[in-house]
């Protein structure tokens, strides 16, 4: 008659049940990152150009739009606008260039549609090229709404001639928003995408608007 053996220890069962839980979590915590997919990234997502992108570029456009040749602008509440241009992927696309534009502090555009009635002061539109790792900035002017539309400003993506991106940039927790037709015409994850803070910073208010292209 074989011996029964006497029943394990509490410290024995213990030990057993820790060996087999690290066991069984093994091939999950070696093969974890792999399976896992890496986090998606949505693109940002188009809008119209409106009827007032400039019929003629400015002299003056670069990044600055507070100072349109020797001329200072201030009415309004200054702005960074900043953010990066990346792929699906999250790489930095070399080359792009951001446009931006929007109307004065009395809501008025540079442009013949608008009666060209926009202080000659604001420069109104900018452009820059992103550097190696994807950045822009631009200073500006909060945006402010006119007749029909809530405070915006729109946004351009090139490579080269080729327009790769059209947008609208708009102020989180503006009051306006929901009242705004193309504003309302998006979705939640749109809108989110959108929708930056203009928040307090040390040289004005600032606002971070990552872009991210399709192709």
């Amino acid at each position: 008659m074989r011996p029964v053996s006497p029943p394990p220890s509490p410290g024995a069962l213990l030990r057993r049940r820790t060996v087999a839980a690290a066991l069984v979590a093994a091939p999950a915590l070696w093969l974890g990152p792999r399976a896992q997919p890496a986090a998606s990234r949505r693109a940002t997502p188009a809008q119209t150009e409106g009827p007032f992108y400039p019929v003629a570029l400015p002299r003056d456009s670069d990044h600055d739009l507070l100072r349109n040749g020797t001329l200072t602008y201030p009415e309004g509440q200054s702005a960074w606008v900043e953010g990066s241009v990346s792929d699906l992927a999250g790489k930095p696309v070399a080359g792009a260039q951001v446009e931006i534009w929007q109307c004065d502090h009395a809501g008025h555009y540079h442009h013949p549609g608008d009666g060209d009635r926009a202080d000659r002061r604001f420069q109104g539109f900018g452009r820059v090229t992103v550097d190696a790792e994807g950045r822009y900035r631009f200073r500006t002017l909060r945006p402010v709404a006119y007749a029909g539309r809530t405070p915006h400003i729109h946004v351009k993506v090139k490579l080269g001639q080729r327009e790769v991106l059209t947008t609208q940039l708009y102020v989180a927790g503006d009051p306006r928003n929901p009242r705004d037709f193309l504003w309302r015409s998006l979705g939640e994850a749109d809108r989110a995408a959108l929708t930056v803070p203009f928040a307090p910073g040390g040289d004005g208010l600032q606002a971070r608007f990552p872009i991210v292209l399709a192709a």
